[in-house]
């Protein structure tokens, strides 16, 4: 009787290769439903913080326009002095900021949006001019992607 047991016990050691492949596929559903949602909310959050430094960098612009009298002729003019007196920066502590898909933001004075002051754009996702770009010329429910 104990060799029967322990007969049992041997052939219920492990998981059985049905076992394990029922729990791969079931994992695999699951990652597939959660990836698109937690994607979605990367993009939300990606394009959230571009508007935030795309305000911060405004802020930085009024700044220096308030010091100089004049907006700078690029933005490394915030980080760097362009040879003025007045100039009390650095406006930009961190230096440049790049927006979350490593690119620069455009930026051009006087703006051909904003002709008395100046223009300031990310590309967004896509990395070329379309309908997701997030620039300082739109209100936010123009720009909601």
């Amino acid at each position: 009787m104990r060799n029967d047991k322990r007969i049992r016990r041997n052939g219920r050691a492990g998981f059985t290769l049905i076992e394990i492949l029922l729990v791969v596929v079931i994992i695999g559903i699951l990652a597939g439903i959660a990836l698109p949602k937690l994607s979605g909310h990367t993009r939300r959050a990606e394009i959230a913080k571009t508007r935030a430094e795309i305000e911060n960098i405004g802020t930085a612009l009024s700044q220096f326009e308030l010091d100089l009298g004049e907006f700078p002729k690029s933005l490394q003019e915030l980080v760097t002095s362009p040879g003025s007196d007045r100039w009390n920066g650095p406006y930009l502590t961190k230096g440049m900021p790049m927006d979350p898909w490593k690119r620069s933001y455009l930026y051009a004075c006087p703006g051909q949006h904003n002709p008395k002051t100046y223009d300031l754009a990310s590309l967004g996702p896509d990395g070329v001019e379309s309908g997701d770009d997030i620039v300082n010329w739109q209100t936010d429910a123009a720009a909601t992607p």
